[in-house]
């Protein structure tokens, strides 16, 4: 960002550019995301990054799902009015919050009680001055690391949310029975190209979902009364078995990815390829033109999938960032400093 504001102060000095236009140029040229660095606590906090880090260590250790949900708890922020932790805001009296929408309700509570704690260990060393979207975000990165995914720059600065609606939610997140033309408009909304979409899709390579988020595509198919047929039999009749009484109990759940549901790589593609997508957005990346391609080349190259995964999630975590007087930093992760914002 700084060098494009750079190339346009340059040709405005070749060009004479009249100064109204060049401030305009300039402004348009620096988004919020510009005030972001990767040492913006230097100086005062130097060790939040260590602190998070260890917080977040015990507790993937103590609990190994924690990891996967927090990167979908990552999305689920971004994705609704930018990377600011306007999901971490509990409802109240006043306000049905995000984390209470419809999309939200299923995200684990092992990925709040992270940053919860990690917040928590920040205020001891250094009170009101890492934001809950940077915890967030910082986690998010150590924890895919811990399970062998890529390390990726996480820039710093974000301001926490004054405001968090469960109405807001509803039509920005991407869901599991999407088609491609619905997924490339949901991520194009947040300036995400194709590429962004299959390689953060490529994040389902750990964690689980619910029966009922892939449920119609092995129960009674289209009104066929089998499973998709896009999918392996002996997989779809293994779901089968294991959702069997999903509709009694809405806790039971699959791994995402049947191999290595624990460890962050490339298998998530290989198994799209073979049939073994669990949610059809899965499956509908390795049957359309235009994403299957990157499929494939994922599948093939674990250092394609992380190198565009490190782009995507840096790229991501730029989405809608709050600075200066457009946010505040929360005292505690889950509660707005004063409730009349």
């Amino acid at each position: 960002m700084t060098k494009k504001v750079g190339d346009i102060s340059m040709a405005a000095r070749a060009v004479a550019i009249p100064p109204a236009l060049l401030l305009l140029l300039f402004s348009l040229a620096s988004p919020t995301a510009a005030n972001l660095s990767t040492g913006y606590y230097q100086k005062t906090c130097p060790k939040a990054e260590q602190i998070i880090s260890d917080v977040v260590t015990g507790k993937q250790i103590s609990t190994p799902t924690t990891a996967a949900g927090s990167l979908r708890l990552f999305f689920h922020d971004c994705f609704v009015g930018g990377c600011d932790a306007s999901m971490l805001i509990s409802t109240n009296a006043f306000n049905r919050a995000e984390r209470d929408a419809d999309d939200n309700v299923s995200l684990p509570g092992d990925a709040f009680d992270t940053v919860i704690r990690a917040k928590t260990a920040l205020e001891l060393q250094c009170p009101g001055v890492v934001s809950c979207a940077d915890v967030l975000a910082l986690a998010t990165r150590d924890l895919v690391l811990m399970l062998g995914g890529p390390f990726y720059t996480v820039r710093l600065g974000r301001k926490d949310a004054l405001a968090s609606t469960a109405a807001s939610v509803p039509g920005n997140l991407p869901s599991p029975n999407m088609t491609v033309d619905q997924l490339i408009d949901v991520f194009a909304k947040k300036k995400m190209t194709v590429q962004d979409m299959v390689a953060l899709s490529g994040a389902h390579t750990v964690g689980f979902s619910h029966c009922n988020q892939f449920a119609s595509r092995v129960f009674n198919y289209d009104g066929s009364g089998g499973h998709d047929p896009t999918m392996n039999s002996e997989y779809a009749a293994a779901l089968q078995q294991a959702c069997a009484n999903y509709e009694k109990d809405s806790t039971i759940a699959a791994f995402n990815d049947l191999m290595t549901p624990g460890k962050f790589d490339n298998l998530y593609y290989q198994n799209v390829l073979r049939g073994l997508g669990l949610l059809a957005s899965d499956s509908a990346l390795a049957a359309d033109k235009r994403t299957r391609p990157l499929v494939e080349l994922y599948a093939a190259n674990q250092t394609a999938f992380f190198n565009d995964f490190t782009k995507a999630m840096e790229k991501l975590s730029l989405v809608g960032v709050k600075t200066g007087r457009k946010g505040e930093v929360r005292r505690r992760c889950d509660e707005f400093n004063s409730l009349s914002t």
